[in-house]
């Protein structure tokens, strides 16, 4: 009875298992805010990639060439392309996310 007694009124180990619990729970919730912002952050750098490249003016134009020499003559006519602006081009770099939006799915719960 009296080892019984001595168990129930033991108390050592019970405050480092909440601390520990308490850590462990921290780290967790630190954790998972901290890869939501790294997700965050890494979506945005890649829309200021995105960004950067659809800036890009790829028009061109060229007009007819044409070559002489001993054997005649070679004409090569002109060409040109107009690049039009795309969905989403106005973004600038740092700011919006050039319509990028992340979408976290909602959870089904069984009933």
């Amino acid at each position: 009875m009296k080892t019984i007694r001595q168990l129930w009124q033991d108390e050592t180990g019970v405050i480092a298992t909440t601390d520990l619990l308490f850590i462990a729970t921290l780290l967790v919730i630190g954790t998972i805010v901290g890869l939501t912002s790294v997700r965050d952050q890494v979506v945005q750098e890649l829309a200021d990639v995105a960004v950067g490249i659809g800036s890009l003016n790829q028009s061109y134009s060229y007009g007819t060439i044409t070559v002489t020499f001993a054997g005649g003559t070679f004409t090569a006519p002109g060409s040109s392309f107009a690049d039009a602006t795309d969905d989403c081009d106005e973004g600038e770099a740092g700011g919006t996310s050039a319509c990028i939006s992340i979408a976290v799915a909602a959870s089904h719960e069984s009933p």
